[in-house]
């Protein structure tokens, strides 16, 4: 059992203002190696994250998308970690929709058990953990408790899609569902909307890393939801090569 969601909530809120003090100027922009961009913020709110979860949990490691790569050969045994995307939809950062977010989660035994993401444009913090459940507070508001759509009906279901990733293989998917409606955010607030009810599924058929999906996968499970890879099996962390499968997020 895990008890210190208070210092997470927290060192989410610290990145998430150290992002916005960036976004606040005319901040450059590198490309990586895998062709995404990398921004200051990004840098600003991995050092905020990984100098608190060092301090709290000095036995625990970490893996984060702007951190040192750690061999598989080093953590194959690892039962416990942090996985952490700092900026999470630099793409929305750059483009200044205000659709990305801060997320942290705790992987155990290849699952997460434990997320937080911060939205700090929104002023939206979603967070579960496996024993309490999910839950989402805006603008500083008292946390309440959500949970995933259980009503889907006759009418069809409402699909979260991406903003940033167009898919030929998406609308084919689509076509196989009675679709009602969409939402179209970035980053991993769509596992936010299916979390709290305001979309029914999320189908992602491109690539993604670990850190994309582990926070939100949290999410989405500790409000009833899963996320399962699209030949069903739940999608598992702390592989040989950190790049997930498509997969499929519901109610």
């Amino acid at each position: 059992m895990f008890t210190g969601m208070d210092s997470l909530i927290e060192l989410a809120l610290s990145a998430g203002r150290a992002v916005m003090d960036v976004y606040a100027t005319e901040f450059d922009v590198e490309i990586k190696a895998d062709n995404s961009p990398l921004t200051k913020a990004d840098r600003a709110s991995h050092d905020i994250i990984a100098r608190g979860l060092t301090s709290l949990y000095p036995d625990i490691p970490l893996i984060s998308e702007e951190g040192k790569g750690t061999p598989y050969e080093e953590r194959r045994g690892w039962r416990r970690f942090w996985l952490v995307d700092p900026l999470d939809g630099t793409k929305e950062f750059v483009k200044r929709n205000g659709d990305f977010t801060v997320n942290i989660a705790l992987i155990d035994g290849h699952r997460p058990v434990l997320g937080v993401i911060y939205a700090p444009v929104r002023e939206a913090l979603y967070f579960a953990s496996m024993d309490n459940g999910a839950f989402r507070s805006v603008e500083g508001g008292d946390p309440v408790k959500i949970s995933t759509n259980k009503t889907g009906g006759p009418e069809g279901l409402v699909v979260a899609q991406s903003r940033s990733h167009p898919s030929d293989k998406l609308t084919e998917f689509l076509k196989t569902i009675k679709v009602k409606g969409s939402v179209s955010v970035g980053s991993s607030l769509k596992f936010c909307m299916v979390a709290e009810g305001a979309a029914d599924i999320y189908p992602r058929m491109g690539p993604t890393w670990e850190w994309d999906t582990a926070a939100g996968h949290a999410i989405v499970e500790g409000a009833g939801g899963r996320v399962v890879g699209l030949d069903g099996v739940p999608l598992r962390y702390n592989k040989p090569d950190l790049l997930n499968p498509g997969f499929i997020v519901y109610a």
